[in-house]
This record gives structure tokens, C-alpha cells and sequence, in this order.
């Protein structure tokens, strides 16, 4: 079993995103108890809000053009304030990719949870976002090997086509996939020349 460090959350900021409510209140209460400068805003985020830590929203009034980012592109840990379970409510909550909730009304305890679950699942989020993009970035520079390689055969075996890339790599001190970006970009360049002299 991995054990999770459970963070210290003393000066965090949290905005809390619902219009005036004892709801408000009883939140506000739990997070200076726990350390966390709290700002209330309604009906809509301010642009400091973007430097937030954590943002707790009302899903029940909730809107997207509430906030300064696009749904599901958060910049911070966001935690849902449920009261209503309509589905088109939770839904649009979902939309907004929320990591954790807290059902309302609110009582004396229940944030600090909702904190640490919206943290980790933020990072989790964050973390698999970076993997994917790198995945996806590794996967483009294949293409471009391929396409070098290709470029480089020009009728002879891959493999000696390849072993050439490699021997231009080494001697230009830079990387293979770097290398691959230099030759493709010469044979679209030459190729784009040999139009306009036909044209």
C-alpha cells in the first residue's frame, strides 16, 4: 500500500464561489480553522482567482461563464457544492471536472477531506495530462523518424537509411529526433522548390 503525505494547507487561498449563505459560512469556518485565507464571490470569479489554491462553486446556481477558464481546464483543485441531485446539475458539475464535493448543507466538518481529495485528485489529473502529452509528443517524433528514414532510402534498405539518420545525428551533435525534423524539413522544403520551378 503507497502512503500518501498528507499536505500542510496553513496560508493556502480558497475562493468560495456561491451567493450569500449560512453554507458559506459554516465553509469559511472549517478553512480558517484549518489555515486558508478564504475570499466569497458571487455571481462570477474574479481574475485574481486564477492564483487560488482551491475553488469551492455551487453546482446548484453554477454557470459556465462563472469562471475564467474554459470547463475542464481549471488551472487548481476545484471541490462542488451539491444540494440538488438533479442529474443535469451533477452532470454540469462533472463537466467542470470537480475533484471532490461536499454535500449541502455543510456542517462543522467534512472540508478538510474534501481539501486533501481535491488536491490529490488534481494531481493525479495533472499527472496523467503530462503522460498523455508526452506519449502523444514521442509518437509525433516516430512519425518523423519514419519520414526521415524514408526520405533518406530513397530506394536502398531501411535499415542502412536509418544507420545513415543516425551518422547525421552524430555528427550534427544533435538528437535523432532533431535530426529527423532537419531532414524532413529540408525534403518538404525541396519538394515545395520543385513545385514553384514547375508552376
Amino acid at each position: 500500500m503507497t502512503r500518501t503525505r498528507i499536505p500542510n494547507l496553513g496560508g493556502a487561498r480558497a475562493f468560495v464561489l456561491h451567493r450569500p449563505h449560512p453554507t458559506v459560512q459554516a465553509i469559511t469556518r472549517q478553512l480558517s480553522a484549518i489555515g486558508l485565507n478564504t475570499v466569497d464571490c458571487w455571481p462570477e470569479l474574479p481574475a485574481e482567482a486564477l492564483a487560488a489554491d482551491f475553488v469551492f462553486f455551487d453546482a446548484d446556481l453554477g454557470f459556465d461563464e462563472q469562471f475564467p477558464w474554459k470547463p475542464g481546464e481549471a488551472p487548481m483543485p476545484l471541490v462542488a457544492l451539491i444540494g440538488s441531485e438533479a442529474p443535469g446539475r451533477i452532470e454540469w458539475a462533472l463537466s467542470h471536472k470537480a475533484d471532490a464535493q461536499l454535500l449541502k448543507p455543510v456542517g462543522n466538518a467534512g472540508v478538510y477531506s474534501a481539501l486533501l481529495i481535491a488536491r490529490q485528485s488534481f494531481e493525479a489529473r495533472k499527472h496523467l495530462a503530462s503522460e498523455i502529452a508526452a506519449l502523444r509528443q514521442r509518437v509525433a517524433e516516430r512519425q518523423t523518424i519514419v519520414r526521415a528514414v524514408e526520405a533518406l532510402s530513397k530506394g536502398a534498405e531501411d535499415g542502412r537509411a536509418y544507420a545513415q539518420l543516425r551518422s547525421l545525428a552524430m555528427s550534427w551533435q544533435i538528437s535523432i529526433e532533431e535530426a529527423a525534423r532537419r531532414i524532413v524539413a529540408m525534403t518538404d522544403k525541396e519538394g515545395s522548390d520543385d513545385q514553384s520551378h514547375r508552376a
